[in-house]
């Protein structure tokens, strides 16, 4: 058995001869396998063991087995102990997530405290056989079907190649006892039914229906390498400045498989995928958060944006120069000259239409004003519309207000027809947005 692991580790390059391994421990008989055959091929190994104190005295045992064979192996073991339901009740996770917060966040810290290349954990065939059957029935893509990956960042699994029962049957056929962790035997957890019950049904159908689900994960593990090239360089193309066409989305062999990878990237959902994917073609406004991102259909774009805090109000007493937001400035001065700007980022206004204090801040609901060379006044909500803004523009819109609340300039787009400088004009307030 350890010749067909050799060959697994040089085919996938998990190990490095020259480097420093550590391998997790637990004392049952895939990781006491996964240790002695990894000292069988010559690798520098250490071992790690956490004592979760989830079984009360079986806890204990275990670590002193693993405490016993390292030293009859002079192998080097590093040992922590854990508070799991104190942790998992904090965190609001199961036993089962904070066990394996806890586990991997420990084994990460420890490989770069002591330098080690690898942390190599003991899953074999059958767990990533059980993997596969679980997120079928759970529901899954893709991902879900390629089982156990052999390596992932540090974490290597050198004995996915072998089944259970070939390291049951090495471990006996070289006298080494090992520890049975009794949780394993109870069918109250869905892995466990499926280990205990379905798979041996389905071996009843087919005695070898775990090397076919094994192979068939191998082989979509190939298929999601190419998906992920094809799909990756479609979103490369793409995905402009946050910004996505329609039409060349659909003109992709598989515009849902693109849209689902692109949102994935951002923390949406299956299900928020989905509903965007019906919505393409009509733009109603709604917009989708995930934690970190928001998207939206605006006209003939997908719009995906990080979210934002809400934008601030600022109070300006009197002219100067003033931070408003990040890197935006304004500086606002009263000057002789009526001279009117046609620069976007400059309004020139009747000093004496516009009393201070004046107020810079986003736009509300509500909100009118008078543009300047049309009749009349307008809701800025269908001002903006109009200019064929999405809403996160709209939303980022900012305006500057009076000492009455009324509208003077809409940054950057248009002043209130109110304040236009005329030939009565006497000074002007002149405020440049800087950015």
């Amino acid at each position: 058995m350890w010749n067909k692991i050799a060959a697994f580790i040089e085919q996938h390059q998990l190990l490095s001869s020259e480097g420093l391994h550590l391998v997790a421990l637990s004392g049952g008989a895939d990781s006491v396998a996964l240790l002695l055959i990894m000292l069988r091929l010559g690798y520098r190994v250490e071992a790690v063991h956490c004592n979760f104190h989830l079984r009360g005295d079986e806890s204990d045992r275990d670590e002193q087995f693993v405490q016993n064979l390292c030293k009859e192996r002079d192998v080097p073991i590093h040992l922590i102990h854990f508070d799991t339901e104190e942790y998992a009740s904090l965190h609001q996770v199961s036993i089962e997530m904070a066990a394996r917060e806890l586990r991997y966040r420990y084994f990460e810290q420890l490989r770069q405290d002591v330098g080690a290349d690898t942390i190599c954990v003991a899953h074999h065939r059958d767990d990533s056989v059980e993997t596969v059957l679980l997120n079928m029935l759970r529901g899954t893509g893709l991902d879900g079907l390629c089982g156990i990956r052999p390596i992932h960042d540090y974490v290597v699994r050198p004995l996915l190649c072998v089944g259970r029962e070939e390291i049951v049957k090495y471990l006996e056929s070289i006298g080494q006892d090992y520890v049975t962790d009794s949780t394993n035997l109870e069918d109250e957890v869905l892995r466990n039914k499926i280990r205990l019950n379905v798979l041996p049904m389905l071996r009843t159908l087919n005695p070898a229906v775990d090397r076919h689900i094994s192979e068939m994960s191998e082989w979509l593990q190939e298929v999601r390498m190419v998906y992920d090239a094809s799909v990756g360089d479609s979103i490369s193309h793409l995905l402009n400045n946050g910004k996505v066409s329609i039409a060349s989305l659909l003109e992709t062999p598989s515009p849902e498989a693109v849209l689902f990878e692109m949102m994935r990237r951002y923390g949406f959902s299956g299900t928020q995928v989905k509903e965007v994917y019906r919505c393409l073609n009509k733009s109603d406004g709604t917009i989708w958060k995930s934690d970190s991102h928001e998207l939206l259909i605006n006209r003939n774009f997908v719009v995906i944006e990080p979210l934002q805090e809400p934008l601030p109000t600022l109070v300006v007493p009197e002219q100067g120069t003033y931070c408003y937001h990040d890197d935006i400035r304004f500086r606002m001065e009263l000057v002789d000259d009526v001279q009117v700007s046609k620069v976007p980022q400059v309004a020139t206004l009747d000093a004496a239409t516009v009393p201070f204090p004046l107020t810079i801040r986003p736009v509300q609901a509500g909100d009118r004003f008078f543009p300047y060379g049309m009749k009349g006044s307008r809701l800025l909500s269908n001002y903006l519309t109009d200019l064929h803004l999405s809403r996160f523009d709209r939303r980022r819109q900012i305006v500057v207000t009076d000492v009455h609340g009324r509208i003077v300039w809409v940054v950057g787009r248009r002043i209130d027809d109110r304040c236009q400088v005329t030939a009565q004009t006497r000074q002007v307030l002149r405020i440049v947005l800087v950015s």
